[in-house]
């Protein structure tokens, strides 16, 4: 039996913390915050996200919580026309063996917290924010900010985007503004028009924007983001935004998308930022997982799948004694970094997709109106298919989407400069 330190009660925190106590091991998750909860609204699951919460034993559970979709509905915002469907019932189902989900972020973490609450080899820390680590050939220590030192045979750093274990580790700095702002709110699904009330997550592409939502908690609301290419330089967070103001940075959407803008109400704000990936997230006896390792903005709704598919690797490759630990945690590191980059890349890259105007517009959406559902699930089965987390999961098809459009610099061409430049 080892013991572990985990930085970072979120999601992945909790995650991993679950998959490696089940190898035999003792963990401590340190929080930052004074308690165990999670913020934010909805969250997609693809079925390689549930398949990993199979795998750690709480996919009927989250089941049981969720929403099937039935269909990723892309609209032309400008026009108010559907331009096409990804149907994610029977065909998708039978292909990749699990459902496409969304459920209430708060409802997934439950089911995380409640498992790791149940288990005798995990403690459970609040009030622990980490500033450091420190190392030497047979264990590894975190520094509280109080100066207390907590020691293990590894540290497990899962505290995300602005994770200090990171900071220490890599060194790369703050991360990467994107230039686009988010906008979300929830609305009960009662005051959505019948017309409008889609078993989908729903796209509305326009000029410099899009407008995405799909219901959460059972059906009972339909969760609203609306982001906005407006070049923003300065990153922030949960920051209150007027309705009205609202309504302007989305003027250009007509039809059901601004019928479902203006019902919108406690509108908040983010500037969405990322970093660019890395070959190396691991230092002998610390390694990084999910946003701490790989952050990627949500348009791959792929972020918590990946820290999902991360913990269960890792935990599998625990199956050892503390001395393999530094081993081990590179061979994790070696057999995650190739997907998780290429996905962050996408997910940056496909805004090129959702966001042209004009001819450009015009074009990309006769070549979604022209793809067969199969070749729909062709573009994604890299991705959504993936049930062995160690290996890339599968070419990206040659002529994908991103390609197809003419509008990338291109997915492949940034994995390359990134490889060439790693």
């Amino acid at each position: 039996m080892a013991n572990v330190v985990v930085v970072g009660g979120g999601i992945g925190g909790l995650a991993v913390a679950l998959g490696v106590a089940k190898q035999g091991h003792q963990i401590v998750v340190l929080e930052r915050s004074a308690s165990f909860s999670e913020l934010g609204a909805g969250i997609q699951l693809a079925p390689n996200g549930i398949h990993a919460l199979d795998r750690l034993g709480l996919g009927d559970r989250v089941r049981e919580c969720a929403v099937y979709i039935d269909e990723l509905r892309f609209m032309d915002g400008v026009t108010g026309k559907h331009v096409a469907s990804m149907p994610l019932t029977d065909e998708y189902r039978r292909r990749f063996r699990n459902p496409y989900v969304v459920v209430h972020r708060g409802d997934l973490y439950k089911q995380l917290l409640d498992s790791c609450q149940q288990s005798a080899l995990i403690q459970l820390r609040g009030n622990s924010p980490v500033t450091g680590y420190e190392q030497n050939g047979s264990s590894a220590t975190v520094v509280l900010d109080t100066g207390e030192r907590i020691s293990g045979d590894a540290v497990i750093g899962a505290d995300g985007i602005h994770s200090t274990v990171r900071r220490q580790l890599v060194g790369d700095g703050d991360p990467r503004v994107s230039g686009i702002t988010v906008y979300r709110a929830i609305i009960p699904m009662e005051r959505i028009p019948e017309e409008l009330r889609w078993n989908s997550v729903t796209w509305w592409a326009g000029p410099g924007c899009h407008f995405v939502h799909y219901p959460i908690a059972g059906g009972k609301y339909l969760n609203l983001a609306a982001s906005r290419d407006d070049r923003a330089a300065r990153a922030f967070a949960n920051v209150p935004a007027d309705q009205e103001h609202v309504r302007r940075e989305f003027a250009s959407l007509g039809g059901g998308a601004q019928q479902l803008l203006e019902l919108g109400e406690g509108w908040r704000s983010w500037v969405l930022v990322d970093r660019d990936p890395v070959d190396n997230w691991t230092d002998g006896r610390v390694t990084l997982l999910g946003d701490a390792a790989h952050p990627m903005l949500h348009y791959a709704a792929q972020g918590a799948c990946m820290g999902l598919e991360d913990a269960v690797l890792l935990s599998d490759l625990l199956d050892c004694g503390p001395s393999e630990f530094p081993q081990r945690f590179e061979k994790y590191n070696a057999q995650r970094r190739e997907r998780t980059a290429r996905i962050a890349l996408i997910a940056r890259e496909s805004i090129r997709l959702w966001h042209p105007a004009g001819a450009k517009a015009q074009a990309r959406n006769q070549m979604l109106s022209s793809l067969s559902a199969t070749e729909l699930h062709d573009e994604v089965a890299w991705m959504h298919g993936a049930r062995d987390f160690s290996v890339f999961g599968g070419d990206i098809p040659s002529r994908s989407l991103l390609w197809r459009g003419g509008f990338l610099g291109s997915v492949a061409s940034a994995s390359a400069e990134h490889d060439a430049q790693n």
